[in-house]
């Protein structure tokens, strides 16, 4: 009879421990990306394993926070609704590429997701098409980028470490 009492116990604390533990990481594996949009952005260039190329013309790019004017452009609709959005794209280049961050209402990613994947034109650059477009989200910031397949999916993965 002791020895029954004395299982029961052990099992006790033994489940009260893992639960304690589940709780604690559950607790600290936080999702959200805390900072400014822009200075991810710049951590994920800096993180990615991109071409040299692509590294060589970051020096053109231009990081800026999205404008209502600029939506539809960027975006390819004016529809999105965001708390805040920043885009990095190059001022010149012969290559077709934008990159964009939003930050936005956690009850709204998946809608946001696919308003983007909806209205994206791959093709909207003169001349040259994007090969690649990836939507990806951790918390309620959406990564948004169009370009060539390495450097599109070289930067998913930096954004998905980040």
């Amino acid at each position: 009879m002791k020895t029954k009492h004395v299982i029961v116990t052990l099992m006790l604390i033994i489940t009260g421990l893992l639960c304690c533990a589940c709780g604690a990481q559950k607790e600290g594996s936080s999702d959200q990306l805390e900072g400014s949009l822009g200075d991810i952005i710049a951590g994920l260039y800096e993180k990615a394993e991109l071409s040299e190329d692509f590294k060589a013309g970051l020096d053109s790019f231009e990081t800026f926070e999205l404008t209502e004017e600029m939506e539809v452009s960027i975006l390819g609709t004016d529809e999105i609704e965001y708390t805040e959005a920043t885009a990095s794209i190059p001022m010149i280049s012969p290559n077709a590429f934008q990159l964009v961050l939003l930050r936005v209402e956690e009850d709204k990613v998946d809608t946001v997701k696919q308003q983007l994947k909806d209205n994206a034109d791959l093709n909207k650059w003169i001349c040259v098409s994007a090969e690649t477009m990836l939507i990806e989200s951790r918390g309620n910031v959406i990564f948004f980028v169009m370009g060539d397949s390495d450097s599109t999916y070289a930067l998913n993965s930096a954004f998905q470490k980040y």
